[in-house]
């Protein structure tokens, strides 16, 4: 995959803080403890979602791989950036470069195709609940997730190949942080346009057509609700799909924003903010959704947390009559 390239550009150049020198220190402050935020809650997502049997349901079957995503997504980007923030000069090699654009489209693909499966999973729950066991069942919902995750791969692999084959023997420096496709794509020594071509096809049938499937579950969710006969009905409804749209609303308008705005706006440093907000922000944002919005969640920690406290209790009580509690305390 790498052949073709071997006697010209061996790594990537990241220009995307070197005109914030002096914030360099408070940057990496301020996006590591946002990773460590983002990373703490959805492996808590995923902790209580295995362990707790409250928790087996389709919907939390989906959160359970929606938070696995988001801490992919993260780890593909934010760990090098940070470790480019400490050094004076920041780079990646060209292989490294390539395997970073092919997870970072495998994460956000699948997030895509998941965000829409899990619309569904609502629609389902709302406007037919009497059948949402037999709809929904289990091997349905391994098999939609599965899909989603097959989806990403292949995108992920086709637009990573088809890209880094091309030659790359001029510049090696690109103003971003992370490899992203068009950046990246710009420092082909060819014409690229059947390369945008394909990322535009990609973004219209795998961002945007899930983005309308979302959409339409939606509206037909809407009219379900409206034509409730009980106003505490019409309010559980909508509570069940809030937290949903909320990350939802995060993700694409954030990413709408960053690939689909006109030249006329654009901007360096825009770009540079909205990628932040998309890959460190919004991962952040997701747990926090939906534990302080959900009940069953907020109950899950808890009981998390009690069990985890209760065992360190025990394993105390235990040190202490055994004799191995008391000479460390005696150190003191």
């Amino acid at each position: 995959m790498w052949k073709s390239n071997q006697t010209c550009v061996t790594e990537i150049v990241f220009l995307g803080f070197s005109d914030f020198q002096a914030l360099q220190v408070l940057l990496f402050v301020v996006v590591f403890t946002f990773y460590m935020v983002a990373l703490l809650g959805n492996s808590l997502i995923v902790i209580v979602t295995v362990t707790d049997r409250a928790l087996c349901t389709p919907m939390y079957f989906f959160l359970r791989n929606l938070s696995f995503l988001e801490i992919g997504y993260t780890s593909v980007m934010i760990p090098k950036m940070l470790l480019n923030l400490l050094l004076e000069t920041q780079t990646i090699s060209f292989a490294g470069c390539g395997a970073q654009m092919c997870f970072f489209i495998l994460f956000g693909i699948t997030e895509c195709c998941l965000l829409s499966v899990m619309a569904y999973d609502r629609y389902v729950a709302i406007c037919h609940p009497l059948q949402y066991t037999l709809v929904m069942n289990q091997r349905v919902c391994i098999q939609m997730a599965a899909v989603s995750w097959s989806v990403g791969t292949l995108v992920a692999f086709g637009q990573t190949v088809s890209i880094f084959t091309l030659p790359f023997c001029g510049s090696n420096s690109i103003s971003h942080f992370f490899c992203d496709i068009l950046p990246v794509l710009r420092l082909a020594t060819t014409d690229t346009r059947k390369n945008e071509a394909a990322v535009a096809i990609v973004t219209v049938v795998f961002i945007f057509i899930p983005f309308l499937l979302i959409l339409l579950s939606y509206i037909l969710i809407l009219f379900t609700i409206l034509r409730m006969p009980s106003a505490e009905g019409r309010r559980k409804a909508f509570s069940t799909c809030s937290s949903h749209l909320i990350v939802v609303s995060l993700f694409y308008g954030t990413v709408t924003f960053t690939y689909v705005r006109p030249k006329s706006v654009y901007s360096l440093g825009s770009d540079r903010l909205l990628s932040l907000l998309y890959t460190v922000v919004t991962p952040m944002f997701n747990p926090i959704v939906y534990s302080l919005r959900n009940k069953e969640v907020r109950s899950a920690l808890r009981k998390s947390i009690n069990r985890y406290s209760y065992l360190e209790i025990k394993v105390l009580h235990c040190e202490r009559e055994n004799g191995t509690f008391w000479p460390l305390m005696n150190l003191k």
